[in-house]
């Protein structure tokens, strides 16, 4: 597992802004689809999605902004 992750972040490091902007549509698109096939079901969650979402972007910036120094 240890060496599987590795190579997934060797394969990264090599990634180019625009992989990553395809990535990010990639992830984008699938959420969408998502939220249309399941919308009934993730309209009483709403809540603890938002909590979700927060708490990782918040997470993900902490981490930006710590290895930008």
């Amino acid at each position: 597992m240890n060496s599987f992750l590795n190579r997934l972040l060797n394969a990264a490091k090599k990634f180019t802004l625009w992989d990553y902007g395809f990535f990010k549509i990639v992830l984008v698109s699938l959420g969408i689809l998502l939220g249309t096939y399941f919308s009934k079901f993730f309209l009483s969650y709403t809540s603890l999605l938002w909590i979700i979402f927060i708490a990782s972007y918040i997470l993900v910036l902490y981490r930006i902004i710590k290895h930008m120094h």
